[in-house]
């Protein structure tokens, strides 16, 4: 819903970039959409406003009283735990798409986290040399060469592709956490982890949502883009503009 998984300055590039084409040919709203990928484009911002408003009730107020009563230093505890219960996907997900060193940095993080971290509470794998990546099926998938398809925006979870929404089920399938609490009292485990884990993201995104927000022409396309540049930079293994939201495409 962050996403709920951001800039106008990606609009602003857009347009010097096509002034110049514009200037020489009329382009019709339907060929800004196949540009866009969104041949979806009135549902998704149906489903986009619907977001919205769901945000504003709910999910900002809660992401601001988070923030409000746990200090820092516990919210930084909290998503070292929530990281730490990613590493069997993230391992999975360094060996489908042939990364041996990243796959072993993620099981040294896993190991040395979760005895000498105390069950990830505290990341001293990267004070150690091992630092956090992550990884899902999505960007593997992206990897293996499969076409991310067009864009949508689904609703309660945000932005996605028919790629990454594959790649959601499937990192879902490779949780240990789905089976450790299958049948039995915990199987609201999951679902308090997912809660967190979408409070404590959209915590972290407040400023910069309502900057972009603020800043954008249209605040859907917007998103949409970054969304894209997002998802790019993740299955390239670069590392994020710090002005980007982090959208999760993953959230388990």
């Amino acid at each position: 819903m962050l996403k709920s998984l951001l800039l106008g300055s990606v609009l602003g590039a857009w347009a010097a970039f096509a002034a110049p084409t514009m200037a020489q040919t009329t382009v019709t709203p339907d060929q800004i959409k196949e540009d866009a990928n969104d041949p979806y484009e009135d549902i998704n911002r149906a489903f986009f406003g619907l977001n919205e408003v769901l945000d504003d009730i709910f999910l900002r107020p809660a992401a601001v009283t988070y923030r409000a009563v746990i200090p820092q230093y516990g919210r930084d505890r909290v998503r070292n735990v929530l990281n730490n219960l990613d590493s069997p996907v993230v391992f999975a997900n360094d060996v489908l798409q042939g990364e041996g060193d990243r796959a072993g940095t993620t099981v040294m993080r896993f190991l040395l986290n979760s005895t000498f971290g105390v069950l990830g509470i505290w990341d001293v794998a990267t004070d150690w040399g091992f630092p956090f990546h992550d990884e899902d099926f999505g960007q593997t998938l992206a990897v293996w060469g499969v076409d991310e398809g067009p864009y949508w925006y689904v609703p309660l979870l945000g932005p996605s592709n028919p790629r990454d929404s594959v790649g959601r089920l499937v990192d879902i399938g490779l949780d240990p956490v789905t089976y450790v609490t299958w049948g039995d009292d915990y199987e609201w485990v999951p679902f308090a982890r997912t809660a967190i884990n979408i409070i404590d993201l959209r915590s972290r995104n407040i400023e910069t949502l309502d900057a972009i927000e603020r800043d954008s022409i249209d605040y859907y396309a917007s998103v949409r883009s970054l969304y894209r540049q997002f998802r790019k930079d993740a299955i390239n293994n670069g590392e994020p503009s710090a002005d980007l939201p982090e959208f999760d495409a993953n959230i388990r």
